[in-house]
């Protein structure tokens, strides 16, 4: 019995070894942002390079309070629209697919599943010759529409995986009320599917606050540009400005950061949704 207890231990032991080692190895990138954040200029070619700040400096956080927030800005609002739009085509369609019956219903989710698998640099190319033409180029309704080429599919197949799941009877008591679909819809399935609605905003957002593809293809002649491109005016021919650089990712963490935070309970509830019937 207790020779059971001391094996028990041990293999915890290593097991949690082994879970800080990886974690340690996964968080070393985040790390070295930070640091590099406050390295003084002079300090960043030093060799062997400084695993702590020896002379911490404030200047790369000063060129981001000056320099990047109209990007910031402008990456808050393409993300919020990319939410905003994704949830208002994805939960209807979702909707008509799981329990409307819609005729085709299978075979759209698997065109949507199909979709996912497109390289964005292609969906890229084929949105410019597409914006040329409707003057959508360098704007920021183009820039979020394309971006919801992406989180519409993955928000149209975890809404349908969800709402697959919502008893039929509660549809059926709500017909006998004398709702229609669309009453059914905003009263009853919506407020059911908010995990799934609180998971699919969620993705979407990172996903349009994170994009660099669509960016640099159709808006890297705009006025205002997202963070994921502005950042690369730090870079030149002769000069990197690195702590700059690593400091505008540090602020343009913070927000994808947090609401991981806040909504990683949803988050969870939402992605396993539909995963086990009764």
């Amino acid at each position: 019995m207790a020779r059971t207890a001391v094996s028990k231990k041990r293999s915890t032991w290593w097991k949690t070894a082994l879970g800080v080692f990886f974690t340690a190895v996964m968080l070393f990138p985040v790390y070295w942002m930070v640091n590099v954040s406050f390295t003084q200029r002079s300090d960043l070619r030093a060799n062997p390079p400084h695993l702590f700040p020896t002379n911490p400096t404030l200047e790369g956080y000063q060129a981001v309070a000056e320099q990047q927030l109209p990007a910031l800005g402008v990456s808050l609002v393409v993300g919020l629209g990319c939410v905003i739009l994704t949830i208002a085509l994805a939960a209807p369609a979702a909707y008509a697919i799981a329990l409307l019956k819609m005729r085709g219903g299978k075979t759209l989710n698997f065109i949507l599943l199909v979709a996912q698998m497109i390289p964005a640099v292609v969906m890229s190319m084929g949105f410019y010759a597409i914006y040329v033409r409707l003057g959508l180029l360098n704007s920021l309704p183009g820039l979020i529409l394309a971006d919801s080429t992406v989180a519409v599919p993955f928000g149209v197949l975890l809404f349908t995986a969800f709402m697959s799941g919502i008893p039929r009877e509660l549809l059926q008591a709500a017909r006998v009320d004398g709702a229609g679909a669309w009453r059914t819809f905003r009263s009853v399935v919506m407020p059911i599917s908010r995990n799934s609605a609180i998971t699919v905003a969620l993705f979407a957002f990172l996903w349009a606050w994170s994009d660099f593809i669509f960016a640099s293809t159709l808006a890297r002649n705009a006025e205002f540009v997202p963070v994921t491109l502005s950042i690369y005016a730090y870079i030149g021919n002769n000069t990197t400005q690195w702590n700059a650089i690593m400091a505008t990712a540090v602020v343009a963490s913070v927000p994808a950061a947090v609401l991981l935070v806040f909504a990683q309970r949803y988050v969870a509830a939402g992605v396993t949704a539909g995963a086990v019937k009764d």
